[in-house]
């Protein structure tokens, strides 16, 4: 297959996907987070009948001109409105109440003083004052929340006023994520030697694929050997949607996970990108899951995470696969390091309606570097048939503090 553009490699794997969403319902409290695989229509009218808006005495606005009007009811919230309100007469209410019959406007409790059985008016208000009127809140019909929606507090509360015990969203992909490489530690092990490093990898993607609303397996660290990965992968597809695995991707004597592949049957649609970092990703189709080998090195795998597993991620539960991108402008000049596709980490600032990116304590060496994702921090991305840029130049940039906000 051999090195494809990151234009065709990002096609591919879009189209691969195509409109994968497992629905399921859920109880709506525990559907925070979720994407919504419905709309939500309203029923009917809210409010259904006209309440007040505030503590008060319910009345006939004309009636103000008595200057005293006599009170012949109470009504709590709650309380069924049975009594009608004739001329001269006013019935106390409360915040949620509804309007009795005959009246169309609400007097508050600071405008009037009481005595006996008596409201004096101390001051006037208008017609229809401190009346909610029947479908202010919304209307029989209307769709509240549209299908594709990530479900947040203010769903969550629409949701319970209608009554929705259960709600339909689209399932979570589940992801498992293996981290490859004798060299590496998990959590909590103890160094043996000064050769070994802890693995952040796994840590790394799964907080991003869970930040997109994936339930994530985490398999763990594996050292090189052949067969222990190939049935770490295979018993991992049994159980998930997308298996992400770190290291082995390159020409290595030990780099096996590439290998792997090749001995499974597997559709392969990615076998190599013309990106920097990441070249050597592997994106295969097994069935309706997906396999993706990244490389090892933490920037390189977080980084083309973002750019194909979480498409992956989005598509499956019915939002679009596209990043959340904007164009910024360049503080300083930058010197582009390769005629492949570049994503580079820059610190990102918004002023006067303009995002301004720059490199300031970005660190330059191998795409080990994972800090440089800390912060304030975009990427942007240079296309390969772009060269050096010119401070002052609008380029692209992925907002990665949106990830988990953008829909």
């Amino acid at each position: 297959m051999g090195f494809i553009s990151f234009e065709e490699s990002i096609k591919r794997v879009f189209d691969a996907v195509g409109e994968i969403g497992v629905r399921e319902k859920v109880f709506t409290p525990e559907a925070l987070g979720r994407v919504l695989a419905e709309d939500i229509v309203a029923l009917e009218n809210s409010p259904k009948y006209e309440t007040a808006a505030m503590d008060g005495y319910a009345i006939r606005y004309e009636d103000q001109d008595l200057g005293r009007i006599k009170i012949i009811d109470s009504l709590p919230a709650g309380s069924e409105a049975k009594n009608r309100i004739n001329k001269g007469e006013c019935i106390k209410t409360f915040t949620g109440s509804l309007m009795s019959e005959g009246s169309d406007t609400l007097i508050p409790i600071e405008n009037v003083e009481v005595e006996g059985d008596y409201i004096v008016i101390k001051e006037r208000v208008a017609r229809g004052f401190s009346v909610r009127p029947v479908g202010e809140n919304y209307k029989k019909g209307e769709i509240l929340i549209k299908k594709g929606e990530r479900i947040s507090f203010a769903q969550i509360g629409v949701l319970a006023s209608l009554n929705r015990v259960l709600v339909e969203v689209y399932k979570r992909p589940v992801v498992s994520i293996i981290a490859t490489g004798s060299e590496i530690l998990d959590l909590g092990e103890e160094r043996r030697n000064e050769s070994q490093i802890y693995s952040s990898n796994h840590y790394t993607l799964e907080a991003i694929a869970k930040l997109w609303g994936a339930d994530v397996i985490r398999v763990g660290c594996l050292g090189d050997n052949r067969d222990l990965i190939k049935r770490s992968i295979t018993e991992a597809l049994k159980r998930s949607d997308i298996v992400v695995t770190t290291g082995g991707v390159s020409v290595g004597d030990f780099d096996f996970v590439k290998d792997i592949l090749k001995s499974m049957e597997v559709e392969y649609l990615v076998e190599g990108v013309v990106i920097k970092p990441g070249q050597h990703i592997k994106i295969v189709k097994a069935e309706e899951k997906f396999i993706v080998a990244l490389p090892g090195f933490p920037y390189s795998s977080a980084v083309t995470f973002l750019l194909y597993v979480v498409p992956i991620i989005k598509k499956m539960q019915g939002l679009s696969p596209s990043l959340p991108k904007v164009y910024a402008i360049l503080r300083e000049d930058y010197k582009k390091r390769s005629k492949k596709e570049e994503f580079t980490a820059v610190n990102i600032s918004y002023e006067d309606g303009e995002f301004f990116v720059d490199l300031s304590g970005k660190k330059s060496g191998s795409s080990a570097i994972l800090t440089n994702m800390l912060n304030d921090t975009a990427l942007m991305r240079i296309p390969q048939n772009e060269g050096d840029k010119k401070k002052g130049d609008r380029v692209e940039v992925i907002l990665l503090d949106t990830f988990f906000l953008e829909r």
